[in-house]
């Protein structure tokens, strides 16, 4: 009977220490979730920056159309995008979408327009753009400001990153 208590205490501590993790497992987990963490967060804030990228193409689509189809209906184009019925409507870094009509304008807005490298203006309607992701721009798209612009481009053929155009 002896031999028996004795085997059964051991048995409890032998089975206590297999359900307890020891100090190496759990720095061994930690390092794991920490390298998977490394790896997948970078990939999530490209991921959302593309998502934001895609908005706000979709949305400089849908307002260039939304100004065009007043333009058709009152035979001009809008002063203001509140004009249009986009007034306040804020681009996905929440910076306002930025408007300019070049088309019936006097020469001093004209100068005002977006330019591509050569200094031509990218339109002859209406100027519609989002400052991007770090709120900034100026005229000339070839300024390191202007690089991350979404823009609206070729009177409506491009909408994309001034970069790329």
């Amino acid at each position: 009977m002896r031999i028996l208590k004795h085997n059964q205490s051991w048995l409890l501590k032998r089975h206590d220490r297999i359900r307890a993790y020891t100090l190496i497992e759990l720095m061994v987990v930690i390092a794991i979730v920490s390298i998977l963490a490394a790896i997948a967060v970078p990939s999530f804030a490209a991921y959302r920056e593309r998502a934001m990228i895609a908005v706000c193409i979709t949305d400089i689509g849908t307002i260039g159309k939304e100004i065009s189809a007043f333009a058709i209906a009152s035979g001009r184009f809008p002063d203001t995008l509140a004009e249009a019925g986009w007034g306040g409507k804020m681009d996905p870094w929440g910076n306002p979408y930025q408007y300019l009509k070049i088309d019936g304008a006097a020469k001093s807005v004209k100068g005002k327009a977006r330019k591509d490298r050569f200094l031509v203006p990218i339109n002859t309607d209406f100027d519609l753009y989002s400052m991007g992701p770090d709120g900034l721009s100026v005229g000339p798209l070839t300024a390191p400001q202007s690089q991350d612009d979404i823009i609206r481009a070729s009177d409506g053929s491009f909408i994309g990153r001034a970069s790329h155009f």
